[in-house]
């Protein structure tokens, strides 16, 4: 990619892990994925899209993810983090932001995340007004080490490209 001299470029990055527990759907970049635990959070637990919630937050400089959607506030108590993207995303484009691209990486040792990776590609994409092709999702363990090797969470991390057109003045 050219990075064309008429823009402001930023990158930003976001990470996020939750514990898994029993009784709770887990999901993963506004995808349900099958799976006998769930994400402990005042939210749904949706790691993936906090963390690119906090990638795009980071970028932009307009804070991180607890600031703006505080974990004591009721009125966030089990909410859907899709819809806290969308009100992120409509803040970026007031704000004038084009994203660029997005790169996940997953960490989880159970489930096994290959088949969902292209659906929460397609969810996130399709959240931020993005091409397919500029959002991408990988998934890893943690080689049985620490408490996601455990399978007692799952994290991830996010880092997102923006631009933004600068003003001239003459």
């Amino acid at each position: 990619m050219n990075f064309d001299p008429q823009y402001e470029y930023r990158t930003g990055i976001g990470t996020d892990i939750h514990r898994l527990v029993p009784d709770r759907p887990l999901f993963l970049g506004g995808v349900l994925v099958p799976f006998e635990l769930g994400l402990l959070a005042h939210s749904d637990g949706d790691v993936v899209i906090h963390a690119v919630i906090d990638s795009l937050l980071g970028a932009t400089a307009m804070g991180d993810i607890g600031t703006i959607f505080p974990d004591n506030d009721p009125a966030y108590k089990n909410i859907d983090s899709k819809h806290l993207l969308s009100l992120i995303h409509e803040k970026i484009e007031e704000g004038k932001w084009q994203i660029i691209n997005i790169d996940i990486v997953i960490t989880a040792e159970q489930p096994k995340l290959g088949q969902y990776k292209g659906q929460m590609k397609r969810s996130i994409a399709s959240l931020l007004g993005m091409d397919f092709a500029n959002v991408n999702v990988k998934a890893k363990t943690n080689e049985g080490m620490g408490e996601i090797g455990r399978g007692e969470a799952i994290s991830a991390m996010a880092i997102a490209l923006l631009r933004k057109r600068i003003k001239r003045t003459l």
